[in-house]
């Protein structure tokens, strides 16, 4: 997440206002498609708050990510999310940060693409090994004993979720790449997107 754009704790962020189905901006894309560095500047643009969901799980878990996942196992991150999730669909306005798999379930899709606009930001398998493969936060890239994952051996794990996802990816409303592209350009190219649909 951008340091100058942290995200509002979900208790400081209001609900009482009467729902908005299309004032909410869902970004999703695998890991390191950018959606914690484009998130912020596009809620920015648009004068909407800035979410992610995984600082929210976070929170409500009193633990990291990385943690949950290690003492916890996904099953229970996954069941984290979803409640963070329906508490965010509530939110009158905002630009969204899902986790790279938050889409790829039928019950969130449905939930998530009922109520606001879903842009997807792609990328290849081997751009998102490139960016990922000095990161040590990313707990479905590393093996059994926590360890990050030799080059061969990530590139096929990254293949391998983007193909499990992908069919929930590429039903989003806007589709974006984030390669060879300045963070500014991809910013501009989805708020051209997002127009028609907002009436901006």
């Amino acid at each position: 997440m951008s340091p100058g754009a942290p995200c509002r704790p979900l208790f400081l962020l209001s609900v009482a206002d009467q729902h908005n189905p299309r004032s909410l901006i869902y970004l999703t894309g695998f890991m390191g498609s950018g959606k914690s560095t484009i998130g912020p500047i596009l809620a920015n643009t648009l004068g909407f708050p800035f979410i992610d969901i995984d600082r929210l799980i976070e929170e409500k878990a009193g633990q990291g990510v990385n943690q949950i996942f290690r003492e916890l196992g996904e099953e229970k991150f996954r069941f984290l999310e979803r409640d963070v999730l329906h508490s965010v669909s509530l939110l009158k306005e905002g630009v969204i940060s899902l986790g790279g798999g938050t889409l790829a379930n039928e019950e969130n899709f449905r939930l998530i693409h009922s109520n606001g606009i879903i842009v997807y930001l792609s990328m290849s398998v081997q751009e998102a090994s490139r960016r990922m493969q000095n990161k040590t936060d990313r707990p479905l890239l590393k093996d059994a004993e926590g360890n990050r994952l030799e080059e061969s051996v990530l590139i096929e794990r990254i293949d391998e979720l983007m193909k499990q996802r992908e069919e929930f990816y590429a039903r989003a409303d806007v589709i974006v790449t984030t390669e060879q592209k300045r963070v500014g350009a991809t910013v501009d190219e989805i708020v051209r997107q997002l127009r028609p649909r907002m009436n901006l």
